[in-house]
Parts: structure tokens; C-alpha cells; sequence
């Protein structure tokens, strides 16, 4: 109805316009006059609501609509305008602020409507007289600047129409931060900070008391669905979800409230963010109380969480425990006093006075009829005996900023006007002119507070924290728990003392409002599909990952050398696995290594002591004690792979046993020969026996040898075998062990042997039935047959052992195939030596006596 009223009247006023000569200019239109007024050399405007609603009527579209029936008187206008009147007196009664200039007033009544707010506006702008004939439509504007208006969506039609004329609107209460934007209001300034701020401080507040998932219930004009656009984008960005965001008006009919009520009762978040004006509450909380909507925490803005009147008509404490931003208390001497002087308003305005007074007063100057019980107003009554909202000065920081503005306003007239003693001129400045200077106005009121507005026109954004608390007589009070400093750095804007607020229901404890209960390290978060990031399963963390904050998005893998703890909240370093000297495998190849040695120590002891009989001089001592050395270096060279692999026992665990092994096995090989060639050497016309005589031996066991050392210093020279850190073969921990370097050069080591073993293998089996006493060539079969069994065995158990595994296969083939040498060749001896004394002897051999 406001945008067809206005509509109409505009059409209207085209016509009428072009039926003039267009020699002098008529006001269109019934003119409007200011509730409040005041002659003066300068005129500061004020738009207040003073109604907050007005009568719905029904538009024919046939006959021109008639103007608002404005209702419900609204205190708060009335002490916004004491605010205006006290600062506009004070600056008058000042010698040092525009001396010699007396500034005027002049306030008029939006009725809360956008369309009245234009034409309130326009006619501050333009006066409400008729020019005299031939004057010039374009003359200055009435008014120097306006202070207003209340709410945003109001402020943002004004500063629209005043705009183009560059006439400054300074608003006290319009927060919404689409009115930042200079392109669209290019006049428009405030004394009260932006929603772009609150909106932020406000999801801050929430992400700190660790609520993430939130209901919201917006104004549905400008001011609420800009402000809780903003508040939606600093929440999405903080981690915070929102169930819902319901819009409201209190125009809405009642199938629409029903609708926001079982919303809020189908909801699982038990937090609203209310985006409202205090009007909006002060409906829903009689539809909240009939559904018995209860126990929520609410949240709330400036616009309704420091209102007393709100407070006062909670009766059933739906709003208890509410938290939210205001605007920081501030005192202005004198101001309480003079707010409370009704007598500035009778002078200024005798028509809404006598509405004002009867509803201070609750009573009437004239009654309709005789059977009415209100009381009529004598004009006696004492403001000391009411206590409503006009006597309530818990929106002094409003009233503050009202103050301010009217402040801004003077000190910018004084430095245009050049005033020092007294001003020179008393004329009204230039609107452009000024608008520019009060952009770039800064002082200090008389409390020490600095006045500026940025390039946005906003001052800097301060906030207190207030909580709801009822006192022991249950009584409501605003206790400040907070700060929130938008100048500070993001980790220090929000200062909260938590055991200073009381929650909801008389809660002591900080309500829970989470879709999802939070994932405690060593998961994270999966978002549930189709649903907000908010609500999510908790996965715990694949093995090497870790998470250890609580609600992690994603897992963090551990480095090389570290892995995941079996609760998945810290990386420890990995187990090294190698083959100790401590551990029990290690403890028993070690003894049996040892053992091994001692037990060759003896056998050669042992054959040293009876190295002149015939039975060690038959079998060539002197191969003999050769391989019962390299049997010992044999069982000691097995220690190499025990222990901390390092460079040098990489290297030395590898070819010392490739080169004592085939010292080992040219040995043997160099005794079946000796064999063969012994038999040779018994038939008639045979002279072998010098050609594999003692230096023979020496030079085919030596020859042998430095083949397999010309293998090991390729190797070595090329791609020696190093220290490795295996990380594949177990996740959870490291295996050390020595790489091979040159996979090449090992077969190659090992193949050689093999190749002698072979030999060795098939000349003693060859020989293993000639007729002789003291014939090697069985046992060193038999020894040859067990190391290839061993040796072929081996391959595949080491290439499929893990870990230090590996190295106690290769350890256990070398000593097998030691023990099976040694026992095989020089157990018989020993037995005979030892056991047998009686064979041992030059007879016994001549005779051919079989071993038995």
C-alpha cells in the first residue's frame, strides 16, 4: 500500500505541475509539518518514528488515497528527539562552537513507513510554502542535514531521495550494511556501527561458544535479510551451518507464523540467531508462548538484546539466558535529565505533546463518553510516579549517537563557517560542500570520545557482549560479559568471560548446538551426503595417518620413518628391525657360531698333536689344517650379519663370506683331487702324483681364491653393497639391512661357489669307491651333498624371508653348510684318532683293512 500511495502521489503531481504556466512553484499535495520545531539561523532535521504502525486501509484505485492513520505511539522517537533537542540547546548555549549562530530544528514522524520517511524528507528538504510568483523553483535546501532515521529500510528510501542533493542523513540506529555502498547513498552517514561488522562479531560469538549448527529468524526487510546475509557468509567461512533462516514481518498473517513455528520445533538446533527489531519480539513472543517454544538459546542483535521493554514483557522467560551484541554504554552529562524534562517537548510541538502525555500517563484530556474508566489528565501529573519506556535510559548509547551526529553536524559548520569569537557569516553552506567536509569531520565530545566517520561513512565498530540474567526478585537485568573490538587482531577482537553468563533455562553449562558431535583426533570428518558440512560421520585414519585436532578434515600422513599410534593422534618413530646381538635369534646363531669355531679349534688341536701318524699324514695334513682354518673363519664370518648394519659390515658380511667359502671349498676340492690322482698314481707306469704334488695344491687352492676376490673387488668397485632403510615391506616398521648394491655381484659370488661345490661334488662321487683305507672321497661326498642341499634350499627361503629373517636364513645356510664340512671330513678322523688308536698305524694301512 506504501509504494501505490506513493505511486499516486507522484503521478498526481506531474499532473497538477503541468497544468501551471511553470512561471512560480505550488507544493503539490497536502503539506506535511514537523511534530517538533524550532526557528534558528541553520536547520538540523530529524525523522523519528514516533507511530511504530499505522492503519491498513483498503485502495479502490478510484479516489486519491487518504493519509496514514498512524497508531501506537512509540516513546523511543520521543527520547531520540530529547537527544536532538538537548544537543541542538547545548550547542547554542556554547561560546566556543559556532558562536553567534543559532541552530533550529525541525522533526517530523515517519510512522515507520518507507513512503512517509520519503515525503518527511522531501519536504525538510523542499518547505511547505507556495513561492511567490516568478521566484526560481531551485533555491538551497531548508535544512543543513537530517538526523535519522531509526531503521534501515527507512534510512535507505531517505538517503535515496536526499542523495542527489547531497543533503546528509546521520543515522543513529540503521545498521544495515548495504548502506555502506556511496554509489547508492553517496550522503548517507552513521553513528552507530555497520552490520558488516555485528554480522561478523555475532558468527565469531557463535563459532566461540562452539555452536555450528544454528537457527536464524531475520526481519524480513532490508535490515534483517542484509544482515543475515552477512552473518550466513562469516558463518559458512568459520564452519558454522544453519538448519534454517526463517523471515518474519510482523504484517505476516497467521498461517506464515504457524509455518515458523513448527519449523522451530522440527529443528534439532537448539540456538536462534534472532535478526530482529524488538517490535518483531515482542509479537512472536505471545505466539512462541501459546506453542510452548521454550529453552531455546537465543542470540541477538543490537536491535532487541539491551531492550528493557522486550525484557519486561518476557514474563514467562522464553527469552532467558540471551546473548548478543550491543552497542557500548556510554554517558552524556545532562542528557538523562533533559530527556526527562517534558517541557522542551510542550514547547516544541503542543499537537503530539498531548498524545505523548496521555500515554505516559494513560489517560485522556477528553473522554468520548461518561462510562470510560480512564483517567483524565489534569497536566499535574509527576513523571517520578510512572516507570515505562520513556523513562527507561537503557538506550543511552543510542541516544548518544543521536548526540554525536547533531555534534558532527555543528563542528563541520564551524570549520566552513571559519569561526573563531563569533562566525563571520551566518549563511548556509554550500549542501556538496558540506556533505565533503563532514565526511572528513573528526573531534572529541566533551567525555573524550573521538567522532569520524570512514570512507565508508561508518565509525570504527565497537560492541559489548550482554547476557540476560533475572535477578533474585525476578527481575531482568543486562549484564555485560564481553567485548568485541573490531580494530584488534582477528585472535584478540573477542574477549568473553564465560563464568559470567548464565544460559538459557538457568544453565550453568554452555548449551550444545552441533549437528554432529565432534570427531575426536585420530579420525575425521566425512560429510553426510546431502546434508550441510556441519553434519558428518567421524572415520577413523587409515594406518600411517594421523589426525590430532578435534574435528580434523582430513588425515595427515606420518613421515618415512614415523607411523601412526594405535589411536591414531600421534606419529611415532618407527621400530628398527635388524638382527641383534641381544635378541634371542641373535643370542643363538651367535653361540652356535662360536661353537663351531671351538669345536674346529679342537679337531685341529686335535690333529696337530697327532699330525706324525698315519692317518693325518694319509690325508694331506697340510689341506687339512688349510681347511680347518677357513672352517673357522667359516663359523666367525656368520657374526658379520649380526648386529647394526653399517658400510663396512655391508661390505664385509658379503665377500668375507664369498671368499672364505671358496677358500673352504678349494680346499676340499684340492683333497678329492689328491685323491684321485693318489689312485692314479698306484698303477703300474703312473707318475701323476708329481704333477699334483704339494706346491700343486698350494697353487690351485690359492688360484681358486683369487678368482672369487677378483669377483668381490668388481663388486665392491662398481655397487658395493650399503646400509638400506626398508620401508615397503612392513608399514609399521623399519627393516635395516644391508643392500645388495649389485644384485649381480652377489649371484655372482654365490654362483662361483656353487660351480666349485658341483665340482668338487662330482669328482668325489667319482671316486668315492676306490679301494683305500683312508679314502676321502665318500665323506667329502657326503659334506658336498648336504652344502648343495643347503645352498639350494637357501635361495628360495632368503628371497621370500622378510625382514631380519633374511639375514638368519643366510647365517644358518653358511653355518649348516660349515657344520656339514666339518663333521663329514674330520668326525671319521677324529673317531679313529681318538676312539680307534689301533687303526692308526702303518700296518693297518698297508693291509687294506676296511674302516669299519
Amino acid at each position: 500500500m506504501e509504494h501505490i500511495f506513493n505511486i499516486l502521489h507522484v503521478v498526481m503531481a506531474l499532473i497538477n505541475f503541468s497544468r501551471t504556466n511553470g512561471t512560480f512553484c505550488s507544493l503539490q499535495g497536502e503539506p506535511v509539518y514537523p511534530q517538533l520545531s524550532k526557528d534558528g539561523d541553520i536547520i538540523v532535521g530529524g525523522i523519528f518514528p514516533f507511530h511504530s504502525s499505522w492503519e491498513i486501509t483498503d485502495v479502490s484505485y478510484m479516489v486519491k488515497p487518504v493519509p496514514l492513520n498512524c497508531m501506537s505511539l512509540d516513546f523511543r522517537a520521543f527520547q531520540f528527539s530529547q537527544s536532538l533537542i538537548f544537543a541542538i540547546e547545548e550547542i547554542n548555549n556554547s561560546s566556543s562552537l559556532l558562536p553567534g549562530v543559532s541552530l533550529g530544528y525541525k522533526i517530523y514522524d515517519t510512522c515507520s513507513s518507507t513512503a512517509m520517511g520519503v515525503r518527511m524528507a522531501m519536504a525538510l528538504v523542499n518547505g511547505n510554502e507556495n513561492s511567490t510568483l516568478h521566484e526560481r523553483c531551485t533555491r538551497p535546501a531548508q535544512v543543513q542535514a537530517i538526523i535519522g532515521e531509526t531503521y534501515s529500510s527507512v534510512s535507505m528510501a531517505i538517503a535515496k531521495s536526499v542523495g542527489p542533493f547531497s543533503i546528509p542523513l546521520i543515522s543513529h540506529y540503521a545498521t544495515c550494511e548495504c548502506l555502506s555502498d556511496k554509489r547508492k547513498y553517496p550522503s548517507f552517514l552513521r553513528t552507530i556501527p555497520s552490520d558488516y561488522y555485528q554480522s561478523r562479531a555475532l558468527a565469531e560469538m557463535v563459532k566461540h561458544f562452539g555452536w555450528t549448527w544454528v537457527g536464524a529468524i531475520r526481519r524480513d526487510d532490508d535490515y534483517g535479510n542484509s544482515g543475515m546475509a552477512a552473518f550466513t557468509e562469516a558463518a559458512e567461512q568459520l564452519g558454522i551451518c544453519l538448519e534454517y533462516s526463517l523471515p518474519y514481518f510482523r504484517t505476516y498473517s497467521q498461517e506464515k507464523v504457524l509455518r515458523i513455528v513448527q519449523q522451530i520445533k522440527s529443528s534439532t538446533s537448539r540456538v536462534i540467531v534472532g535478526f530482529l527489531a524488538h517490535w518483531d519480539l515482542e509479537i512472536l513472543l505471545h505466539v512462541f508462548h501459546e506453542h510452548n517454544i521454550t529453552g531455546f538459546q537465543w542470540v541477538g542483535t543490537e536491535g532487541w538484546i539491551s531492550d528493557s521493554g522486550l525484557a519486561t514483557l518476557d514474563k514467562h522467560n522464553i527469552l532467558q539466558g540471551a546473548i548478543g551484541l550491543a552497542i557500548p554504554k556510554t554517558t552524556v552529562r545532562g542528557l538523562t535529565d533533559f530527556i526527562l524534562d517534558v517541557h522542551p517537548l510542550k514547547s516544541a510541538g503542543s499537537a503530539i505533546f498531548s498524545k505523548f502525555w496521555e500515554a505516559l500517563f494513560q489517560c485522556k484530556y477528553t473522554k468520548q463518553n461518561e462510562s470510560e474508566d480512564t483517567p483524565v489528565c489534569t497536566g499535574k501529573e509527576k513523571l517520578s510516579d510512572v516507570e515505562n519506556a520513556f523513562t527507561d535510559m537503557s538506550l543511552m548509547p543510542i541516544f548518544s549517537n543521536v548526540y554525536k551526529g547533531v555534534y558532527a553536524v555543528a563542528h563541520t559548520l564551524h570549520n566552513l563557517l571559519r569561526c573563531t569569537q563569533t562566525c563571520p557569516a551566518r549563511t548556509q553552506p554550500d549542501p556538496l560542500t558540506f556533505l565533503e567536509h563532514l565526511k572528513r569531520v573528526r573531534f572529541k565530545t566533551k567525555e573524550g570520545e573521538e567522532v569520524f566517520f570512514d570512507e565508508n561513512g561508518d565509525p570504527a565498530a565497537k560492541y559489548e557482549i550482554i547476557n540476560w540474567q533475572t535477578t533474585k526478585e525476578h527481575q531482568h537485568e543486562f549484564v555485560t560479559v564481553g567485548l568485541y573490538d573490531s580494530s584488534f587482531s582477528a585472535h584478540n577482537r573477542l574477549a568473553v568471560n564465560m563464568t559470567s553468563i548464565l544460559w538459557a533455562q538457568n544453565a550453568n553449562q554452555v548449551p550444545v548446538s552441533v549437528c554432529s558431535e565432534s570427531c575426536p583426533p585420530g579420525t575425521r570428518k566425512a560429510v553426510q551426503k546431502g546434508k550441510p558440512i556441519c553434519c558428518f560421520d567421524c572415520i577413523p585414519c587409515a594406518e600411517g595417518e594421523i589426525s590430532n585436532m578435534t574435528d580434523s578434515v582430513t588425515c595427515d600422513k606420518c613421515y618415512q620413518d614415523f607411523w601412526s599410534n594405535p589411536h591414531r593422534d600421534e606419529c611415532v618413530k618407527k621400530d628398527i628391525e635388524y638382527l641383534s646381538y641381544e635378541e634371542t635369534m641373535g643370542i643363538l646363531l651367535t653361540a652356535v657360531s662360536i661353537i663351531g669355531t671351538f669345536i674346529t679349534m679342537i679337531i685341529a688341536i686335535i690333529f696337530f698333536r697327532h699330525k706324525n701318524t698315519p692317518i693325518v699324514k694319509a690325508n694331506n695334513s697340510e689341506l687339512s689344517f688349510l681347511l680347518l682354518f677357513s672352517l673357522a673363519l667359516c663359523f666367525l664370518c656368520s657374526l658379520t650379519f649380526i648386529g647394526r648394519p653399517s658400510d663396512w659390515s655391508c661390505m664385509l658380511r658379503h665377500t668375507a663370506f664369498g671368499i672364505i667359502f671358496v677358500l673352504c671349498i678349494s680346499c676340499v676340492l684340492g683333497k678329492t683331487i689328491v685323491v684321485l690322482m693318489a689312485f692314479r698314481a698306484t698303477l703300474p707306469g703312473s707318475n701323476t702324483m708329481k704333477w699334483f704334488g704339494p706346491p700343486q695344491q698350494r697353487l690351485s687352492v690359492l688360484a681358486f681364491t683369487l678368482i672369487q676376490v677378483l669377483i668381490c673387488v668388481l663388486w665392491l668397485a662398481t655397487s658395493p653393497p650399503f646400509p638400506f632403510k626398508n620401508l615397503k615391506h612392513y608399514k609399521e616398521k623399519i627393516i635395516l639391512e644391508c643392500h645388495l648394491g649389485s644384485n649381480i655381484g652377489f649371484w655372482a659370488v654365490l654362483s662361483y661357489i656353487g660351480l666349485l661345490a658341483l665340482l668338487c661334488f662330482v669328482l668325489a662321487f667319482l671316486a668315492r669307491k676306490l679301494p683305500d683305507n683312508f679314502n676321502e672321497a665318500k665323506f667329502i661326498t657326503f659334506s658336498m651333498l648336504i652344502f648343495c642341499a643347503v645352498w639350494i634350499t637357501f635361495i628360495p627361503a632368503y628371497v621370500s624371508s622378510p625382514g631380519k629373517f633374511t639375514v638368519a636364513v643366510e647365517i644358518f645356510a653358511i653355518l649348516a653348510s660349515s657344520f656339514g664340512l666339518l663333521f663329514c671330513i674330520f668326525l671319521p678322523k677324529c673317531y679313529i684318532i681318538i676312539l680307534k688308536p689301533e687303526k692308526n698305524t702303518k700296518k693297518q694301512m698297508m693291509n687294506k683293512v676296511p674302516l669299519k
